[in-house]
C-alpha cells in the first residue's frame, strides 16, 4: 500500500468511525509525506543522486561565497593602496620633493 492509498484509508476511517485525535495525525502526517513527495517529484529531486546534486550546489555555493569574499576583498585592498599612495604623494608635493629631483 502505498502513501496515497493509506491516506484515502485513513480519511474513509475518519469518516465511517468519527475521526479521533490518532487518526487525524496520521492523516496530516500522510498527506505531508504525500505532499513532500509530489514537491520533490516535480522538482526532479526524488532519484537516488539527489542527495549528491544537492551536495554539488552546496559545495559549488560555497565555493561562488568564498570567491567573492575574496574579490571583494582584492579590491578593497586596491582601493586602499591606490588612497595610501596618492597622499604619499600629495605630502611629496607638499615638502617639495620634485625640485630635490631638478
Amino acid at each position: 500500500m502505498n502513501r496515497e492509498d493509506m491516506l484515502i484509508a485513513l480519511i474513509a476511517q475518519a469518516q465511517g468511525n468519527g475521526s479521533d485525535l490518532v487518526t487525524l495525525r496520521a492523516i496530516v502526517e500522510e498527506a505531508s509525506e504525500v505532499g513532500a513527495n509530489r514537491m520533490l517529484r516535480r522538482l526532479g529531486l526524488e532519484d537516488e543522486k539527489a542527495q549528491e546534486d544537492l551536495d554539488e550546489l552546496r559545495d559549488l555555493l560555497s565555493a561562488w561565497r568564498a570567491a567573492k569574499a575574496s574579490a571583494t576583498k582584492a579590491v578593497v585592498d586596491w582601493i586602499i593602496r591606490g588612497l595610501m599612495a596618492a597622499v604619499l604623494i600629495g605630502i611629496a608635493f607638499r615638502i617639495g620633493a620634485p625640485e630635490l629631483l631638478r
